[in-house]
């Protein structure tokens, strides 16, 4: 049985990537990500935040005085509070490389090309041997178009494309008016694969405080239909690979992600909530359906039950959506 896969031009011995999270923090948490059978590890994010020349300067101005306003105690992270600095994170990459042999992928979140270029030289340079850009932009001034949000992610990775050699990835949110056209002008721009999808974590309203609040869930496997439909969609129409993320959670959902086009399977959320150790679990369920459904190679289900393959190219369409309304009883 033939697990094996490649992402961004590196070879991995199964699809499953553990994506940015808190089970990267540590060198001894991508160890055991390793020894879970996990193919490579997506480090957690260095925000552009952390980058920024005047980040000192900056929390002092922005938290001072914020002690008069009781809705204003928590509104700004302290410096603090981010897990690890720029050099402790390139530090950090530079010595899970030198404990694991899976690929390690750095990860960089932002929303503006200042400090990203310099940032993803040095992750290079620190042996990551892949870097995601976790463009995290929500544009809530009513005068720029959306042109103009369009423009700036086609402008970062441009800028980071520019300046490193090693493969780069973008994670995108799926709320642009033209999923397609944007997944292809970044392809046209360089990427070497596109992770689908950002899940944007949304605010909250603590009633008793009268405070905004974040509020983290975790996926659930409704989320992976969002990616799986468009991950179907662009199958075959790009260069760059494709990778699935959000409500990944069982066997199923990694062998519908492949079949649909993807060349890897991202999980977080289920490891978070089951433990590393059931990414065990997740392998031998695909290793059991491809024995059941004679299938040899991860190879042989990729892309077999995208929109290009699949018998009904409507079924990824709005010919579909009119058919599940009619039949749901």
């Amino acid at each position: 049985m033939d697990l094996s896969t490649s992402y961004m031009g590196l070879k991995l011995k199964n699809p499953l990537v553990a994506s940015a999270s808190p089970l990267s923090d540590s060198v001894e948490s991508i160890k055991r990500l390793e020894d879970s059978g996990i193919a490579a590890v997506v480090n957690h994010s260095l925000f552009e935040e952390q980058l920024s020349r005047e980040a000192k300067e900056l929390d002092h101005h922005l938290t001072h005085g914020t002690q008069s306003y009781a809705e204003s105690l928590t509104y700004f992270p302290e410096m603090a509070d981010f897990s690890l600095g720029p050099e402790e994170y390139l530090k950090h990459i530079s010595q899970a490389k030198k404990a694991v042999k899976i690929p390690i992928i750095g990860s960089l979140n932002g929303y503006t090309d200042g400090g990203w270029v310099k940032y993803a030289k040095n992750i290079q340079e620190a042996g990551a041997d892949a870097l995601e850009l976790n463009i995290y932009f929500i544009p809530t001034d009513a005068d720029l178009s959306g042109v103009d949000v369009e423009k700036r992610y086609i402008d970062i990775l441009r800028a980071v494309k520019s300046n490193v050699s090693i493969p780069v990835a973008v994670k995108l949110s799926p709320y642009f008016s033209s999923m397609a056209n944007m997944a292809k002008r970044l392809d046209e721009a360089g990427a070497d694969a596109l992770v689908l999808f950002n899940r944007f974590y949304q605010p909250d309203i603590d009633l008793e405080t009268l405070t905004v609040v974040p509020n983290v869930l975790l996926s659930t496997p409704q989320a992976m239909r969002l990616p799986l439909r468009w991950i179907a969609i662009l199958y075959g129409r790009l260069k760059a690979d494709l990778a699935a993320t959000s409500g990944i959670h069982h066997p199923e959902d990694v062998i519908k992600m492949l079949m649909a086009g993807a060349d890897v399977a991202m999980v977080c959320s289920v490891l978070l909530r089951n433990g590393v150790d059931y990414t065990k679990d997740i392998l031998k369920g695909i290793e059991w359906w491809m024995k059941e459904h004679e299938y040899e190679s991860v190879k042989q289900m990729k892309g077999s039950m995208s929109q290009k393959s699949c018998e009904n190219p409507q079924a990824f369409e709005r010919a579909n959506y009119m058919k599940a309304l009619k039949t749901f009883r």
